[in-house]
């Protein structure tokens, strides 16, 4: 594989690791351009433990970027000191990054997943899971913070300003699910007003570093 851009992601980068936290890594490779002339297209997406490390093609990246995919979109806005990996593409890449932006998909995937946190928060009933439950509450609230973020500015911030609010925001939700309705209130209406964001994302930009990419890795003879 020849990985283009990689870096810790997740709590690590949020701020809101602590002892025990998984150290997340994400990337993006590119397979072989001869590869998609064969009868098999080439597998979009490598997935390893220890440590745990998601690799995705970049065509299938460029996919999930478009979509708003909060994941991978934080990988192209990390700070310059958790990246592992940053090839003279995946530099071209996270230039690119604005351009996989657009108002509904911010909207549709940040404000879908916190949702889809709050469901599973309501669903939870035993003490037993409280400290998955605390994990579930507190990516409610980061995702509502970054989304509205990245809707009223253009731009995202993956550190959290303030990592013990949200901690303590998460362990209350946890408790009390219902704690979250308020808040998802008002990225609802956050989202219903314009923003920084275009209607549509540039896929022509996404489409022609694509291009690059298979340039590059097809071998000259």
């Amino acid at each position: 594989m020849h990985v283009l851009l990689s870096g810790t992601v997740g709590s690590t980068a949020y701020g809101l690791a602590h002892e025990g936290s998984d150290i997340d890594q994400l990337g993006v490779f590119a397979a072989p351009t001869e590869a998609f002339h064969g009868l098999r297209r080439p597998v979009e997406s490598h997935v390893t433990t220890e440590p745990d490390r998601t690799l995705h093609e970049a065509a299938k990246y460029c996919r999930l970027a478009l979509s708003g995919n909060p994941t991978v979109t934080e990988l192209v806005w990390l700070p310059d000191e958790l990246y592992e990996v940053r090839t003279s593409l995946g530099d071209e890449l996270v230039g690119l990054r604005t351009a996989f932006l657009s108002a509904k998909a911010v909207r549709d995937s940040y404000l879908g997943y916190a949702a889809q946190q709050f469901r599973k928060l309501r669903a939870r009933k035993d003490a037993d899971n409280r400290r998955r439950s605390e994990k579930h509450a507190r990516h409610l609230v980061r995702l509502l913070e970054q989304g509205t973020q990245l809707h009223r500015t253009g731009a995202l911030t993956i550190r959290l300003a303030d990592p013990g609010r949200v901690r303590a925001l998460g362990e209350r939700i946890a408790a009390e699910p219902e704690h979250a309705v308020p808040l998802l209130s008002r990225a609802e209406d956050h989202f219903a007003r314009p923003g920084a964001l275009p209607a549509a994302p540039d896929e022509p930009a996404a489409e022609a570093w694509l291009h690059k990419v298979r340039a590059a890795l097809y071998p000259r003879r």
